[in-house]
């Protein structure tokens, strides 16, 4: 059973409604940060148990970035709340203007303001971390369906890129990083003589999280077959955990 547990408005200005479902089977922290000049929503971090959503109103126009955290706890001393991964690093549930500490899986959003297109995508270029789906509804355009990732790339993750507990020792982990993440080296992370999409070719990691995720940012210049639009104001329900039977109806091959 789907639980709504709350409506967040903003007030005065035209609006979207983005729907964040939790079908993962335990708690997820969602948290989210708003691009540079661009308003806060109403909320930058809450709780979301297995089967609850919310749905959150997101003024036109607007830009950011989604994305959930697991693991995390409050310190019954302190009162600092804290994330294994995903985490916003603002010691407390609302993330307020800080973004995910990687690995992690973001939903990337620019939505046009003046009826244009919208530009969205799903990104594991800082790491993964949950599966994430991001659905459109009541779009329009060739471009405008669904994209995420519901593979499972924490039990797929080689072991230099795994991210455990403290504690575990050659254990499932908690997180997958990108190359980029856990080698620090310009050949994984576009930069330096690197920065081009001519230069920064696919790894054999990152082919990896695309071959898992077709329709997912697998690196950053990852364009073609990563980024999605809609127009016509759509709405866009964000879903952790989906079911492999939701992936297959609603996610067509990628382009070629």
């Amino acid at each position: 059973m789907e639980w709504i547990i709350s409506i967040d408005s903003f007030s005065g200005v035209e609006s979207r409604i983005f729907t964040v479902v939790n079908k993962c089977n335990y708690t997820v922290w969602p948290g989210i940060l708003a691009n540079a000049g661009q308003p806060a929503l109403s909320t930058t971090g809450f709780a979301l148990q297995k089967g609850q959503s919310r749905t959150i109103s997101v003024p036109a126009g607007w830009s950011g970035r989604l994305w959930g955290r697991t693991h995390c706890t409050e310190d019954s001393g302190t009162g600092k709340f804290s994330c294994l991964t995903g985490d916003c690093d603002s010691s407390k549930l609302e993330c307020s203007g800080r973004g995910a500490t990687p690995p992690a899986t973001l939903a990337e959003f620019k939505l046009d303001g003046s009826g244009g297109l919208d530009f969205f995508d799903v990104s594991l270029v800082d790491g993964y971390n949950l599966p994430m789906l991001v659905v459109p509804q009541g779009g329009s355009g060739a471009n405008c369906t669904s994209t995420g990732c519901v593979a499972d790339l924490i039990g797929s993750c080689p072991s230099e890129l795994r991210v455990t507990s403290e504690g575990e020792s050659g254990g499932r982990g908690v997180a997958c990083q990108s190359a980029c993440g856990a080698f620090q080296q310009p050949q994984y992370c576009c930069s330096g003589p690197y920065n081009t999409p001519e230069t920064c070719r696919p790894s054999q990691y990152s082919a990896a999280f695309k071959s898992a995720c077709p329709r997912a940012y697998s690196y950053a210049y990852d364009d073609r077959t990563s980024t999605f639009t809609c127009a016509s104001s759509a709405d866009y329900v964000i879903t952790f955990c989906a079911s492999p039977t939701t992936r297959l109806a609603l996610l067509p091959t990628p382009y070629t």
